[in-house]
């Protein structure tokens, strides 16, 4: 197994968003062709999932790798734990039928790292693989089964309280609100399920459109084709599959007032915030929002139990509100301004480390 340094454009980027170690790994026994992002440690030991995913290229495999870990130290950080940020990308159809063979190879590749590296499960990896990885080293941290909500339910306890104050910003109750979700997998699926109860108008979308389907048929949602989702006449658009989907072609087509999910960094550029405040669409910044999975490892780490982890993930509307309060009173998008309190963050803690 054998750790190398990625392409000069990569490694470019990887310096220009401040990471501190890159590694890409190319194991030919199993087949394994991954990365490990830690963006920042110093606040605590960096703290990220693992996804698997098949990207189009390698280099976009470790592009998102590096984004994403950037945008963990950013939950981290906003949320006020004392952690870090850093991703795992396994580049690999997580369908593929050795894919053990390729988490096993992760795993001791995380164990290596001796701790600076603290990882779970996110897209493409679930928590029965979590558990899998949990058998080659300690730094794969997860909840004993049926000990409590997992990360991705309170993930979507997070993005339903961001929701709520989301609504309530734009002056309508959760009952009749118009939600139009993207991606209903583990996160989606049960953000479903809670906006039906309340008496939202949901409407769902996903690539796998059985999936789709079947939460429609559970929630009461209407189902529509994955490419018609971002255009859907609603009060809130919630992505929670893959980065990156609102950039400079989407914006036109865009049907909401607002954009609340758990979808990691949905804008392609962050510019496209500053376009949808110009445009007078509420967008709420995604690492506050999806802050619940990270706070998940109080619960996991018995710091607080079921009951505490809940209600600390639920405050995410608590700080949500107060931040929209606060950029308007600034004259700023929200997202700017919650980027400037991390920043301020990092840097007292990088002067106190001096």
């Amino acid at each position: 197994m054998s750790a190398g340094g990625a392409g000069a454009t990569a490694l470019d980027l990887a310096a220009a968003l401040g990471h501190e170690r890159v590694l890409v790994i190319h194991d030919p026994e199993s087949g394994l062709r991954s990365v490990i992002a830690i963006h920042s440690s110093v606040l605590g030991p960096a703290v990220g999932g693992t996804r698997m995913r098949a990207y189009p290229t390698f280099d976009a495999a470790v592009v998102d790798a590096l984004e994403l870990a950037r945008a963990m130290t950013y939950k981290a950080a906003y949320a006020g734990m004392a952690l870090g940020g850093a991703k795992a990308v396994i580049d690999a159809d997580s369908a593929r039928p050795d894919r053990r063979a390729l988490l096993a190879a992760h795993a001791r590749v995380v164990h290596e790292l001796e701790g600076r590296f603290v990882t779970g499960g996110d897209m493409g990896v679930d928590l029965d693989d979590v558990r899998f990885m949990a058998q080659y080293s300690t730094a794969f941290e997860h909840a004993p089964q049926g000990a409590g909500p997992d990360s991705s339910e309170l993930t979507a306890i997070g993005v339903f309280a961001g929701i709520g104050a989301t609504a309530a910003r734009l002056g309508r109750p959760l009952a009749g609100l118009r939600v139009a979700i993207q991606g209903v997998g583990e996160v989606g699926g049960r953000l479903a399920g809670r906006l039906a109860a309340v008496g939202a108008r949901v409407t769902v979308a996903d690539l796998d459109a059985a999936r789709s389907a079947r939460v429609a048929a559970a929630t009461g949602a209407r189902a529509v084709a994955a490419d018609e989702i971002l255009a859907v006449d609603c009060d809130v658009l919630s992505p929670n599959a893959a980065g990156g989907v609102l950039d400079a072609a989407t914006l036109d087509r865009l049907g909401c007032a607002a954009v609340c999910g758990a979808a990691n960094i949905p804008l392609a550029r962050p510019e496209i915030g500053d376009e949808l405040a110009r445009r007078g669409v509420l967008y709420a910044p995604d690492f506050v929002v999806s802050a619940g999975g990270i706070l998940s490892i109080l619960f996991e780490r018995g710091e607080l139990d079921a009951a505490s982890i809940v209600a600390r993930v639920e405050r995410i509307g608590d700080d949500l509100a107060e931040l929209f309060d606060a950029a308007q009173r600034e004259g700023l998008p929200p997202f700017r301004l919650a980027e400037r309190r991390v920043d301020e963050r990092l840097a007292a803690a990088r002067a106190a480390a001096r």
